[in-house]
């Protein structure tokens, strides 16, 4: 009997430890799915190496991608995330998580401060807007560069960016994040009621969703 249990308590230790270090060497590769391919995807669109949707799936455009952040920083090429490439990205596990969560918060803020009562297609445009300009040479490469340059957004000036976010824009910004985008290339967007400067009305016109009028 006490060998019995010395045995199973060995076979639990063992899986016990086979778990945890699986756990932490996590490996993505083509046909991976999930949260994990998400934050990848993501990081690859903020460093311009990815332009198909955030979506959770590891299909040849993303492999692509890692291949090439793989040869932009010297690591070994075979197109496949694992322990070396995920901490090149600072996507450890633990840190995939926390950068995904800031950036989820972050977009969640500044749609809720400049799309509050907007259509929820208008509030999904606004998150699109910051993605586009990470994407764009012209503008910072993360979200929280983008939403804190200065002058980018009156939200952060007049105190909106600080009040409570509203769930409908918590759910826009995971749309946002997702890939959808109902805005195109649009960089910027306008109130035309309120809009002051004549460089903005200028802009060519992609499209108006409720007050905002979204331009490249």
């Amino acid at each position: 009997m006490k060998r019995e249990r010395t045995k199973i308590l060995a076979l639990v230790i063992f899986f016990i430890i086979f778990t945890a270090v699986n756990a932490y060497a996590a490996v993505y590769k083509r046909g991976s799915r999930g949260e994990g391919v998400r934050r990848i995807q993501n990081t690859l669109l903020q460093e311009g190496l990815y332009t198909g949707n955030v979506d959770g799936i590891y299909g040849a455009q993303t492999e692509a991608a890692v291949r090439e952040y793989q040869a932009q920083n010297g690591l070994r090429v075979d197109g496949i995330a694992g322990d070396e490439t995920l901490s090149s990205m600072g996507l450890s596990e633990a840190a995939a998580g926390d950068a995904y969560a800031n950036d989820l918060y972050l977009l969640a803020r500044i749609i809720s401060a400049e799309a509050r009562g907007e259509p929820y297609l208008g509030q999904v445009a606004v998150g699109a807007v910051v993605l586009n300009r990470v994407k764009h040479p012209s503008f910072p490469n993360t979200i929280a560069g983008v939403i804190y340059q200065k002058g980018a957004f009156s939200a952060l000036d007049d105190g909106q960016f600080n009040e409570p976010i509203s769930e409908e824009s918590r759910r826009a910004a995971q749309d946002a994040l997702s890939g959808l985008n109902p805005v195109s290339d649009s960089v910027y967007y306008y109130n035309p009621r309120t809009a002051t400067n004549s460089w903005i009305r200028s802009r060519p016109v992609v499209r108006t969703i409720g007050a905002h009028i979204f331009c490249t």
